[in-house]
């Protein structure tokens, strides 16, 4: 091989190369904005949360990936090992937790970032109107760290005087609000403990479910399940995914995703909007 040929093959070699390099580069996936959430009633509408991640990506021109648990503990231990950046998670844990998170966003339902226990029973029972009359009954929680589904009606029961512990003759938990529908439809359990806003929601778009449970006793209002950041986040990722989620209301993709939701919106909320769950916390705990 002459000098000229094989100074012409030594070149080659280092474009191909320094191309393969700058290729692998940019082929290299940017670090995901990691959103953790629990099913709720989305288990109804799969293609959901692959769309609002779409809406997300696009938005925020960074890629997102949105990590499923089935408890809430299962996502709060997620943000405290810093493997998530921000959750969708209900209040009691984020009062737990709030030194290790940042209040990034409040669900609007109904045109309020406020949302209600629901007390159910089956439909058949015409009576019930409160926890009181299920004293000695079969009861459904649906997770140890949800405010409406277990904190509110230990509060209630502790109100009465009466003893937590052995106040139903046997209770359960279902770790999602729609088995305790189910649970209560089916005569599982003869009362349950929900969250307001899901039961309303499976109500508009799975109707089949809720139509054997009666709400007997709505609570009073409490901060809705909020959004939150990982206290490790960023300040640019922070507001960047707070402003997407502030204006999902102002374009129609944004609508569409929030209308499947059941949602109005998302806004700015302070701290003292959980104040009546931390009450309840506060007197449990005595």
């Amino acid at each position: 091989m002459t000098i000229m040929k094989r100074g012409y093959y030594i070149l080659f070699l280092l474009f191909f190369f320094i191309n393969n390099i700058a290729f692998a580069y940019h082929e290299q996936p940017d670090n995901p904005i990691r959103i953790g959430v629990t099913p709720v009633f989305l288990n109804y509408q799969t293609s959901l949360l692959d769309e609002w991640q779409h809406y997300l990506e696009l938005k925020l021109k960074r890629s997102v990936k949105f990590v499923q648990r089935t408890t809430y503990k299962e996502i709060t231990d997620l943000i405290l090992q810093d493997k998530i950046d921000f959750a969708w998670i209900c209040g009691y844990p984020y009062l737990q937790f709030q030194d290790n998170m940042k209040l990034l966003a409040v669900p609007l339902y109904q045109g309020r970032p406020l949302y209600q226990s629901y007390l159910i029973v089956h439909a058949s029972d015409k009576t019930t109107t409160s926890i009181k009359q299920l004293q000695g009954k079969i009861f459904a929680y649906s997770d140890p760290d949800s405010n409406s589904g277990y904190l509110v009606p230990q509060y209630q029961i502790q109100l009465l005087g009466e003893d937590r512990s052995t106040y139903f003759r046997r209770s359960f938990f279902t770790w999602s609000h729609e088995k305790v529908v189910i649970a209560v439809a089916m005569e599982v359990a003869q009362g349950g403990a929900v969250d307001g806003y899901i039961w309303d929601t499976l109500a508009r778009i799975n109707p089949e479910i809720t139509k054997n449970t009666r709400v007997a006793q709505k609570s009073q209002s409490f901060g809705f399940p909020p959004f939150v950041a990982n206290s490790s986040t960023s300040t640019e990722d922070f507001g960047a995914l707070q402003n997407v989620l502030l204006s999902m209301s102002n374009d129609s993709q944004g609508l569409s995703l929030l209308k499947r939701l059941n949602l109005d919106g998302f806004s700015i909320q302070e701290k003292d909007l959980f104040d009546g769950i931390g009450t309840m916390i506060q007197a449990i705990a005595q």
